[in-house]
């Protein structure tokens, strides 16, 4: 049985994911006696890297692989040896239009994303729809994004630091379809504004819910820019770097610790009862933070889950390749259009018909995806040969495909999409993308794939949900309290038990890489 450094701690932190290391750093280097429980071998959680592919050399992101959330505050106050690179381009999505390949390359030189809009639409009318759209997103993210590591703020307080009622209307009250269709009117160009409403977000664009809105609020305002940055080294860097400040602080990290029941009456010491390969043991924490889902926290304090049960909506898939396919369009280089967020079946009326089929339990005839290449931004994560040779990684995520459509049969289901997908990629390519892939060293190809049971399984995410439930607004009383009940308390993240908070994705203002909850969990604790 384990022997840890004390029999009573200040704070024990339940998983050993970034935002518990982040709450670890934190709450150690105010001097707290602090351990960490981690189920798995090691830290880190859907924030790691590894190697997937037997005997290479390639150590991808394997499940989040993008930066936009993690505050720079984070970053300096942490002291993290951590940076992040910026994409040469935004996006490139394919299109075939007349019987002629093209496309939409957005990002790097202004004057050649407003030719690429006027060659697309015919028109510099769309370009400037996009500008102004944008520099409204623009001003909302510069007013929300530095309140995600304050107190929380109320709706009306919120409403009254964007100051633009147009703009609050616009991403806060209307359906996010409203708004897209009233600035653009062509449908490819709709469709990429759209997607970031979409990511691991089982909503149509007028969804009542406003499920749309609050993922795409949370796409377009990571550091008061929305750009959506590459790490360096892999995602694993970040979360190697917070677990080396935690320990660094003072705080103990025990892997391979699976916590099976919190006990408490909300005001007591709590006991915290996890098993080892050798078998159970507990400790005591004055306080205890969760860095789980709502759900999970609910089942560790034996109470009944409030919501229903959350449903992921993604298909994660990673490849190596000897070398970047060539595209039908020939105007844009792979090296730029793989750079930046590669749209595959993402039309406006593509996505709708993917939603409808998906909602009818069928998987989409058309599968809605898009790519990018880490190892162009950041060839670190490859080994000196691969880059040599011209090796790159590619990273699928695949939208509208509800945990739902894989119940009956998720091997096959997998198997169905997998293959749908790629040959909506090859539409766009001048050669099959399997002709491109590389083999690991028993000879099979490197690409895998993950359905959301595969990532309910592998990481416990509930329903295989990223976000561990549907994104709250970034306000108090925002109808997705914290933990097992109440609107989140003072920082979004307090529970219906005075001593044990949510320190994970499902906190109010949590989803994402972000960090955010796990700081604000610590900032609760410290009495900020």
């Amino acid at each position: 049985m384990t022997t840890f450094g004390r029999d009573v701690y200040d704070d024990v932190i339940v998983g050993g994911g970034h935002n518990g290391l982040v709450a670890a750093a934190y709450l150690a280097r105010a001097g707290r006696a602090v351990l960490v429980l981690e189920r798995l071998g090691n830290t880190g959680g859907a924030a790691i890297s590894s190697r997937p592919f037997a005997d290479v050399d390639a150590r991808l992101s394997r499940y989040s692989y993008l930066v936009s959330l993690l505050p720079s505050k984070i970053v300096r106050d942490l002291g993290l040896s951590f940076a992040v690179r910026r994409r040469s381009v935004s996006s490139y999505t394919p299109v075939e239009r007349g019987g002629r390949p093209g496309g939409l390359l957005v990002g790097g030189d202004e004057q050649r994303t407003r030719e690429s809009f006027a060659r697309l639409t015919g028109s510099e009318r769309e370009y400037e729809s996009w500008r102004a759209f944008y520099g409204t997103t623009g001003h909302v993210a510069r007013a929300v994004f530095p309140t995600l590591t304050e107190p929380l703020p109320t709706r009306e307080e919120l409403r009254s630091r964007i100051d633009d009622e147009a703009a609050w209307r616009m991403l806060f009250e209307e359906p996010l379809g409203r708004a897209v269709e009233a600035h653009f009117d062509d449908d490819l160009v709709r469709g990429v504004v759209l997607t970031d409403g979409l990511i691991g977000t089982f909503a149509d664009a007028h969804d009542p819910s406003l499920a749309q809105n609050r993922c795409f609020l949370y796409h377009v305002i990571g550091g008061g820019t929305g750009d959506w940055d590459v790490p360096v080294g892999g995602m694993g860097a970040l979360t190697d770097s917070l677990a080396a400040a935690a320990r660094a602080a003072g705080a103990e990290i025990a892997t391979g610790h699976e916590v099976l029941r919190i006990d408490t009456d909300g005001n007591s010491p709590a006991e915290v009862v996890f098993r080892t390969a050798t078998g159970e043991g507990r400790v005591v924490a004055r306080t205890v933070l969760v860095n789980a889902s709502p759900r999970a926290l609910a089942e560790l304090l034996g109470e009944t889950p409030r919501e229903p049960a959350p449903e992921g909506a993604q298909l994660k898939v990673n490849m190596l390749l000897r070398r970047l396919p060539r595209l039908r369009d020939t105007t844009v280089d792979p090296r730029e259009a793989f750079g930046g967020t590669f749209h595959i079946a993402e039309g406006y009326g593509e996505l709708a018909r993917a939603y409808a089929e998906a909602a009818s339990g069928e998987l989409p005839s058309v599968p809605p995806s898009e790519i990018y290449c880490h190892s162009l931004t950041d060839p670190t994560i490859l080994g000196p040969e691969l880059v040599e040779r011209g090796y790159q990684t590619l990273t699928l995520f695949g939208l509208h495909t509800p945990a739902r459509l894989f119940e009956k049969d998720n091997r096959q289901a997998r198997e169905v999409l997998l293959a749908a997908t790629l040959a909506q990629l090859d539409t766009h390519l001048a050669e099959p993308i399997t002709d491109c892939l590389a083999f690991d060293g028993d000879g099979r190809p490197c690409i895998e794939a993950k359905t959301p049971l595969d990532l309910e399984r592998e990481l416990r995410l509930p329903g295989g949900h990223i976000f561990h439930r549907d994104l709250s607004w970034p306000y108090a009383g925002a109808g997705a309290g914290a933990g097992t009940g109440g609107g989140g308390g003072r920082w979004g993240v307090e529970t219906a038990h005075r001593n044990v908070l949510l320190c994970g994705a499902g906190a109010v203002r949590g989803g994402g890489v972000s960090g955010v909850p796990g700081h604000n969990a610590a900032m609760a604790v410290l009495g900020h």
